[in-house]
Formats: structure tokens, C-alpha cells, sequence
């Protein structure tokens, strides 16, 4: 297992523009895929996006597509999303979570380790 802290949620106007961090204990971070999921009040958590080992593949649930990305750096333990153009349908807790499959998987069930969540508020 793999420990995961999330930063960088708050509160932004429509259209703005935030990035969420992500920092792994331990030595193995570079052994997982890395997503990220929200959850907004009384809904399922979905998944956002996530990234590959080695960052050569990314994949994007539609609806966040060109604008935001996600990124990763071994060598630091992290992964960020970059959040541009930010609408109020965006606002949710935003978690990060690690799986030890290979590609970009995107089924919550695949992850194995979770953060405990931050905040993303987008005003109209």
C-alpha cells in the first residue's frame, strides 16, 4: 500500500483555474498508475483522469477533456491535475488514488489506495 495526500483544492470563479497535488510515500511510486476521482454531494464518485507509469498514456473522462491534465513526477512522488476553465459542475472532492495495473485504468474497483480528499468549489 501506498499513502497519498492531496492538496491545493479551494474555492474559484467559473472559468478559473486550479492545481491539485498529489504526494506518495515510499520508494515505489513509479510501480503505479496513477487516477484521480471526484465525488460531489449525493452522487457516486467518478473518475477524472488518470496516468500511466511512465507518463506515456493519459486518459480523460469526456467531460474534462482539454481542460485538464494530469501529470506525474517520479522522481518527486507526486501526481497533479491541472483544473483550466473551471464550471460549477466541476465542484466536488477531488481524490487521488494508486492501482498496480498497467495503462491508464478508470474503474474505481482497480485503484487500491486513496487520499483522503480535497475540496474543489467553483462559484457562478
Amino acid at each position: 500500500q501506498v499513502q497519498l495526500v492531496e492538496s491545493g483544492g479551494g474555492l474559484v470563479q467559473a472559468g478559473g483555474s486550479l492545481r491539485l497535488s498529489c504526494a506518495a510515500s515510499g520508494r515505489t511510486f513509479y510501480t503505479y498508475a496513477m487516477g484521480w476521482f471526484r465525488q460531489a454531494p449525493g452522487k457516486e464518485r467518478e473518475f477524472v483522469a488518470s496516468i500511466s507509469r511512465n507518463s506515456a498514456n493519459t486518459y480523460y473522462v469526456d467531460s474534462v477533456k482539454g481542460r485538464f491534465t494530469i501529470s506525474r513526477d517520479n522522481a518527486k512522488n507526486t501526481v497533479s491535475l491541472q483544473m483550466n476553465s473551471l464550471k460549477p459542475e466541476d465542484t466536488a472532492a477531488y481524490y487521488c488514488a494508486a492501482s498496480s495495473l498497467l495503462g491508464t485504468p478508470a474503474v474505481r474497483s482497480l485503484f487500491h489506495s486513496w487520499g483522503q480528499g480535497t475540496q474543489v468549489t467553483v462559484s457562478s
